[in-house]
């Protein structure tokens, strides 16, 4: 049952019969679906025994023919990384070029209201009472009419620190406060899931409790729905950070998503690659929503496989020019925290549809398949190989042993030097045209000592595969409201800086 209003979602949040059924298809609908495209199984049979053989032959290998052996994964490895190399800066390209989808604010503010989409709008929220006051003032910014907007807080039932944040509040005609049964998996996705069982809008999007998003952006993403195709089933804005200037984490944060929704997604949206979305911001048509199972309530990077899962349905996926603000992390262990549980989902993700690899080359086409290996597998395995290679260097540089000249023939130690030099190269320089291109030239130096970032990446890396063998369902709680910053002066800065980003995308042009 879809609710219409808000006295048909009152009556079925007081029904324990139609709550125990919510929270049944909240965990098992997509199990129900189909079992093979869930996360709750880590491995498939097929996938054990592919894996078991693999690190048998690796294994021996190892011991029979030591320096062949190490030659050849150092060779495989270096090969990778080109091809990665090559395909970054590519996906980069086209992004910088082609950018996001721009919507005016007139032509948001076009559209009659009248005309509006019911919209629902799903926050997700765990142990965080500091937050609630700025969520509702946040959801009030937002520029929709509010008999056409649906605002779910959505709760864990024994959160009790955040539901009594939510009870001093008051009650509010535009948030409801919806309780999530405790049950595992505890994840956010598992919240989503029982959260769209009361969701009335035929435009569902996704917003964190600490989100404060552009107050038009729900209007824009309805006229990007309407200016796209009807194979364009989700929109995601972009997201940034308001205490930027907190210190060198933060503006290494701020630099890497300029990068990632700013360049790479656009740049993947132009390829017409499958898009991991973020985990915020996000606008979903209901019915499509629906139909291929919602979220993953297993999967840690939820979003990242759902967008991936829009694409193996053969939808896609347009990333929109409007900026929604984030904290970012100024603990660098919660930082390790938050980072190693992306890298474990995309992972996760990847096994998922590599369960049906010739199905998802079908759907997907040679390039965009390949593009999604490199960039799901392939982004956690190059962090924790970086640390491999780094420790490599440092030997060799201490006391350049002999038997580096074994494991680095000839033509693989050139294309090792090419990836130490212009992969290590394009990467600083896609930092410092991401905070110029985004208005934040004060990062400059920030971007210039970004190693010791990636650093950090492949620490986070090795935990969140380390995390995949022994507790791969395991959502690491990210803690917010840490900033040492005024949230208004910093969100007035972040805004201001983001202005000029856009300014300077209507210039056109290259680097």
């Amino acid at each position: 049952m879809t609710p219409r209003n808000d006295r048909e979602v009152a009556e079925l949040l007081d029904d324990p019969e139609y709550r125990h059924a919510a929270l049944y298809d909240a965990v098992e609908r997509l199990r129900d679906i189909d079992s093979q495209m869930t996360a709750s199984v880590p491995f498939s049979r097929g996938q054990k025994i592919l894996g078991a053989i693999g690190a048998a032959v690796i294994i021996v290998l190892l011991v029979l023919f030591t320096i062949p052996a190490v030659a050849g994964l150092v060779s495989i490895a270096t090969v990778v990384y080109i091809l990665a190399l090559i395909d970054r800066l590519t996906i980069f390209r086209r992004g910088l070029v082609n950018g996001a989808i721009v919507i005016p604010d007139d032509e948001a503010r076009m559209i009659p209201d009248d005309e509006l989409p019911l919209y629902t709008v799903l926050v997700p929220a765990y142990g965080e009472p500091e937050v609630v006051g700025d969520l509702i003032a946040a959801m009030e910014s937002l520029e929709y009419p509010h008999d056409k907007l649906q605002v779910l807080l959505l709760l864990e039932a024994d959160d009790e620190p955040t539901i009594e944040a939510a009870r001093d509040m008051g009650s509010h005609d535009l948030v409801t406060v919806v309780l999530v049964p405790p049950a595992d998996p505890r994840t956010k996705p598992k919240a989503c899931n029982y959260g769209l069982h009361f969701a009335t809008g035929d435009i569902v999007a996704i917003y964190d409790a600490e989100d404060l998003p552009d107050p038009l952006q729900l209007r824009r993403a309805v006229a990007a729905f309407r200016a796209e195709d009807e194979t364009v089933v989700c929109v995601q804005g972009k997201l940034n950070f308001h205490n930027a200037r907190d210190n060198i984490l933060t503006e290494w944060f701020v630099a890497d998503y300029g990068i990632w929704f700013s360049y790479l997604l656009p740049g993947l949206m132009a390829s017409r690659a499958p898009i991991p979305l973020g985990g915020t911001s996000n606008h979903f048509l209901r019915q499509v929503l629906d139909d291929i199972g919602a979220w993953d309530p297993f999967n840690v990077t939820e979003d990242a496989d759902l967008g991936v899962r829009i694409a193996g349905n053969g939808y896609r996926t347009a990333v929109l020019d409007s900026l929604t603000l984030e904290e970012a992390n100024v603990d660098a262990i919660n930082w390790v925290r938050q980072r190693s549980r992306w890298y474990k989902g995309y992972m996760q993700t990847w096994l998922v549809h590599m369960r049906r690899p010739v199905d998802l080359w079908r759907i997907l086409g040679p390039v965009a398949w390949y593009r999604f290996t490199l960039l799901i597998a392939g982004t956690p395995l190059i962090a924790c190989m970086n640390m491999v290679f780094w420790l490599i260097m440092v030997v060799w540089i201490a006391g350049q042993p002999k038997v580096f000249a074994d494991i680095f023939p000839g033509p693989i130690y050139y294309l090792s030097l090419i990836s130490l030099i212009f992969g290590n190269g394009a990467a600083i320089y896609m930092n410092l045209v991401a905070i110029r291109e985004d208005g934040r030239s004060g990062l400059m130096w920030s971007a210039l000592l970004v190693p010791v970032y990636w650093v950090m990446m492949s620490v986070a890396a090795i935990k969140g595969m380390w995390q995949m063998l022994v507790n791969p369902s395991y959502w690491e709680k990210t803690f917010h409201g840490l900033a040492t910053g005024s949230k208004d002066e910093a969100d007035d800065s972040a805004v201001s800086d983001a202005d000029a980003g856009a300014a300077r995308a209507t210039e056109g042009g290259t680097p």
